[in-house]
């Protein structure tokens, strides 16, 4: 088997989380905002923790519901980046980049769980 960490949702997600981490930190800091940014690092963190918890799993579908818990965690994240946005925490620059990252982590996520249901 790989190694985790050359699986390439494990590296994205993981790479994601610190951003994530950080733009939190940022928040924080320069913004004065606790209760966005709690949910935020909730969500953009659990999205690589379930990932790994799936990957190791001790069944298909166990590994099937983590990933599925995975893209809520994307899609919830999603929401709190674009309300971070919306509210005017987070500027243009910043939201882009951050939704861009976490758009590609729901597409390969939705590509994966989308499998589970495929004939073979």
């Amino acid at each position: 088997m790989k190694d985790i960490k050359d699986n390439i949702i494990v590296v994205k997600s993981t790479e994601f989380a610190v951003e994530i981490v950080k733009a939190c930190n940022w928040l924080r800091k320069e913004k004065k905002e606790w209760v966005m940014s709690e949910q935020l690092l909730k969500s953009g963190t659990s999205i690589g923790a379930n990932i790994r918890e799936g990957i190791r799993g001790q069944s298909s579908a166990d590994f099937y519901a983590k990933f599925n818990v995975s893209l809520k965690e994307a899609s919830e994240t999603d929401y709190w980046l674009e309300l971070l946005f919306l509210s005017g925490y987070f500027d243009k620059t910043l939201y882009d980049d951050l939704n861009l990252k976490c758009q590609e982590l729901i597409r390969l996520l939705m590509s994966i769980v989308k499998h589970k249901d495929t004939p073979k």
